[in-house]
């Protein structure tokens, strides 16, 4: 049996040892584009590669996935964190889980990772070939498939698998359309905010532990940690939000306004509790100087500016006008976005491969047999924090072992 595996990614490379392993003595082929294999899984995660999320639970799981998640719940009951985890560690790397739930490498090292992938698929017998782009593959009548490369050689096998990852365009799954495929229309998905506001840009550095994001008009909501960059909003929250709501804020022509509650954990009352008392126990003090809530120094000097307190007024000094207006700006701040910056670490697409037209159960191809699909080329994605690779691992585990038998 001979199977080709289009694309050296993560999924590529799991689905090529999955099915080396289950078939002995099988021809199995890893043709990658580029110049280097398991380049994404080199530099995620800041370059220590966010292995997977310790979510055991597959209902649990699979609800972190904006497309994809009522699919994936079966394929996650087969193989999920879990058995990612005991993978990996059977093989000599390591996991560990952070307080956030996101799982790395005991090494803080992505090339703990990609070692062993290149070893257990070297050792599994596997064959792969650098700057080997496919142009095009036809379905033999009898079975089968004939690759054309890109440099005019043709490759014949008896099983492929499409693990060419995220289609930045629709022209990116070619090879799936070719073969008789649609693609729901790709837009990108984990993106930061870039900020019309000035005052948002001259806060680079500064992040905070909590705060709540909404885009008015819409249902898109989040909560969680959030960085300030230079051109803008990025961080988990942000991410997330950008997950979640790919479609909405494409259609928007990322520009809108985004809704920033500072302080999440107090409501409206506690808000005004809190000023309250900042203004009794500190009335020498300027409003400035004196963050209600543990806030950074500089945001707060912004807050308070936003909120039209004047830079000299002190906290014994401050009107019930103005006290109501930090309140306010506590509890509300609005943003204009204008644009977007794709997230360099997990660069990742919403769309692709329709699933209703793929047998999850094999990750095979209802209208085309023998062909099989892995990873982000698939219509699923997850939000930041392991999930796009355990999507991976698990549709690329399933398609290795329905490829071999």
């Amino acid at each position: 049996m001979r199977a080709v595996i289009a694309g050296g990614g993560a999924a590529g490379f799991f689905a090529a040892i999955a099915c080396a392993r289950a078939a002995p003595g099988a021809d199995v082929r890893i043709l990658e584009k580029g110049a280097e294999c398991l380049a994404k899984v080199r530099i995620s995660g800041g370059g220590r590669c966010n292995v997977t999320h310790a979510c055991f639970d597959p209902r649990e799981m699979a609800a972190r996935y904006p497309r994809g998640s009522k699919e994936l719940i079966g394929p996650l009951r087969r193989f999920g964190p879990r058995e990612t985890v005991a993978w990996f560690e059977e093989r000599g790397a390591r996991l560990k889980a952070e307080a956030d739930g996101r799982m790395f490498p005991v090494t803080d090292s992505s090339s703990t990772v990609v070692d062993c992938l290149v070893r257990e698929a070297s050792s599994a017998g596997v064959r792969v070939t650098t700057r080997a782009g496919i142009r095009g593959a036809r379905r033999e009548q009898g079975g089968g498939f004939e690759l054309l490369m890109d440099d005019g050689a043709r490759i014949a096998c008896d099983r492929l698998l499409l693990a060419t990852g995220g289609c930045r365009t629709a022209a990116a799954g070619g090879l799936a359309v070719g073969l008789g495929h649609s693609l729901e229309p790709p837009v990108p998905s984990l993106f930061s905010f870039h900020a019309s506001d000035v005052w948002v840009r001259e806060l680079p550095g500064v992040s905070l532990a909590d705060v709540c994001l909404s885009v008015p008009g819409t249902a898109l909501r989040e909560r969680g940690p959030m960085l300030f960059t230079h051109q803008g909003l990025s961080g988990p929250a942000i991410l997330r939000l950008s997950a979640w709501g790919a479609r909405a804020l494409h259609g928007l022509g990322y520009r809108f306004p985004l809704h920033v509650g500072w302080l999440p954990q107090m409501d409206p009352d506690a808000l005004r509790a809190a000023i309250q008392g900042v203004r009794r126990q500190h009335p020498a003090r300027l409003v400035a100087n004196a963050p209600v809530g543990g806030l950074p120094a500089r945001l707060w000097e912004r807050l308070a500016l936003a909120a039209e307190v004047a830079p000299g007024t002190r906290w014994g000094s401050l009107t019930r006008a103005a006290a109501a207006a930090l309140a306010a700006t506590l509890s509300e701040t609005r943003i204009q976005i204008a644009g977007k910056s794709l997230n360099r670490d997990e660069f990742v697409t919403c769309g692709g491969v329709r699933l209703a037209e793929v047998d999850l159960r094999r990750m095979e191809s209802r209208l085309c047999p023998g062909l099989f699909f892995a990873g982000e080329l698939l219509d699923i994605d997850g939000i930041t924090g392991g999930f796009n690779f355990q999507a991976a691992w698990t549709t690329g585990w399933i398609a290795g072992h329905a490829m071999a038998g």
